[in-house]
């Protein structure tokens, strides 16, 4: 699978061992986009990179890292296309691929270690998208998407 990954300074040390253990796994890792040499990164700088390649089709899944998680998420949710989840657990991981089949995964460096990151990236990466009455879900989102009405979807 084709695996885009990014992170703020923050997350820079984790979302390498992660790009590290992804490629050692037959993936391929086709963006690490970090700050380079430990310096300050906005995170919305690394979201819209990482972010793009998913929307245009370049990479078929991200994983983004930073501080809490909550930025990068916010971030890349604004690019057309991105239904990207704040993931903390192995849960959520697998609810927001089942339920909302997720094609980014935001992660916290600071509130979670890198072998809980790791099995929370597995579970989500071999979570399918379950479809049925979901589908009429992300046809709702990305109604929002377009500016309109959900409930017209």
């Amino acid at each position: 699978m084709k695996i885009a990954i990014g992170a703020d300074h923050r997350g820079m040390e984790a979302a390498t061992k992660i790009a590290e253990r992804l490629k050692k796994q037959g993936h391929e890792v086709i963006a690490l986009h970090v700050p380079a040499g430990g310096e300050a990164c906005d995170y919305p700088e690394p979201a819209w990179v990482v972010g793009q390649m998913v929307a245009k089709h370049e990479a078929q899944t991200a994983v983004l890292v930073c501080g809490t998680g909550v930025g990068m998420c916010m971030a890349v949710n604004k690019i057309p296309g991105i239904r990207a989840a704040n993931v903390h657990d192995e849960i959520t991981a697998e609810i927001s691929r089942g339920s909302n089949d997720a094609n980014v995964i935001c992660l916290s460096a600071d509130l979670l270690g890198l072998r809980l990151m790791e099995q929370v990236i597995d579970v989500w990466l071999k979570t399918p998208f379950a479809g049925g009455r979901h589908e009429r879900r992300l046809a709702k989102i990305a109604a929002i998407e377009q500016g309109k009405d959900p409930r017209a979807a």
